[in-house]
C-alpha cells in the first residue's frame, strides 16, 4: 500500500545551506550558484527555472506485512515512490509525504542513489559497504530524518567521496568524483517503541570514509557527543540476515 499525501504540505523550505546547486555533468560543467542568473535566464524563456541537483535520487517505501514475514519476501514489500533530479521536484514530493510519526510501526521510508538498482545488502553498489546506525526515542525522529534528508540530497556528505579515491581511471582520464558518490542512501525504520535511521555507504572497509561520514552525521543532524552510532557492514548483514546489531534496549539519542 503506498503512501498517503498528508493533508497538508508541511511549511519549511529548505535554506541555501541544505543543497548543492552544481549542476549535473548531464547540464555542463558549469555551476549554478548565482540565483539571480538562473532566474533570469528562466524568466526569458519563460519556462520555469530549474535547480539540478548533483545526482538522481529515487524514494521507496515498505511496510511489513507482520510477524510471520519471511526474509526471502523482503523486497516484495518494496515499493518505489518516485525519482527526482532537481530541487523543485524534490520539493513537491517531500511536502507531500506523511512524516515518520505519522506512520504505522514497522514501516520504512528508503531514499537512495539512483544508481542503486533495489534497496537491498546484495545490490552491486551496496554489497561492498554498510551503513551507520542511529537508535532513536520515540518524538523526534520527523526533525531529524527531514534533516538528514536534506543534507543527502543536498550533497552535504561531498567531503566523504573523494577520500582515498583515484582522480583518474586505468587509461588516466579524469574521473568526475561526483559520478561515483559516497554515499548511497539513507533509511528510517519507524517501530513500535523506537525509530531507527541509518546511512549506507559503498565502501565500508575504509575506516576514514567511515569516520568522515560519521562526524558529517554529527554536524548536520547537530547531534550531541554523547548519541550511540553503530556501524555495520552489509556483508554482516546478509550473513546473521539483520540490518542492526545494537540491541533494542540500548541506549537511545537523548535529544528533545
Amino acid at each position: 500500500m503506498a503512501p498517503k499525501a498528508a493533508p497538508a504540505p508541511r511549511s519549511r523550505v529548505p535554506s541555501s545551506k541544505h543543497f548543492s546547486t552544481q549542476v549535473s555533468s548531464a547540464s555542463g560543467d558549469e555551476k549554478s550558484s548565482s540565483r539571480d542568473k538562473s532566474s533570469t535566464n528562466g524568466s526569458r524563456n519563460g519556462s520555469p527555472v530549474v535547480h539540478p541537483l548533483r545526482h538522481t535520487w529515487v524514494f521507496w517505501f515498505r511496510q511489513h506485512r507482520g510477524p510471520g514475514t519471511k526474509i526471502t519476501n523482503y523486497e516484495e514489500g518494496i515499493k518505489k515512490i518516485t525519482a527526482y533530479s532537481s530541487i523543485e521536484s524534490f520539493w513537491s514530493l517531500w511536502t507531500h509525504l506523511n512524516p515518520p510519526s505519522s506512520l504505522l510501526p514497522t514501516t520504512d521510508y528508503l531514499l537512495f542513489h539512483s544508481g542503486v538498482r533495489r534497496p537491498v545488502w546484495e545490490d552491486p553498489l551496496n554489497i561492498g559497504g554498510g551503513k551507520w546506525i542511529i537508535r532513536l526515542r520515540k518524538g523526534i525522529a520527523d526533525r531529524l530524518w527531514e534533516d538528514l534528508v536534506l543534507a543527502v540530497v543536498g550533497d552535504q556528505f561531498a567531503e566523504c567521496t573523494s577520500i582515498g579515491e583515484e582522480k583518474t581511471d586505468s587509461a588516466g582520464a579524469d574521473v568526475p568524483q561526483g559520478d561515483r558518490p559516497e554515499i548511497c542512501g539513507c533509511t528510517i525504520s519507524v517501530r513500535q517503541n523506537e525509530d531507527i535511521i541509518t546511512v549506507w555507504n559503498r565502501r565500508g572497509a575504509d575506516a576514514r570514509v567511515k569516520e568522515a561520514i560519521r562526524e558529517t552525521i554529527r554536524r548536520v543532524l547537530n547531534l550531541p557527543t554523547t548519541t550511540v552510532m553503530e556501524y555495520k557492514s552489509n556483508t554482516e548483514s546478509m550473513q546473521d540476515k539483520s540490518s542492526f546489531r545494537i540491541a533494542a534496549n540500548a541506549d537511545r539519542t537523548p535529544l528533545s
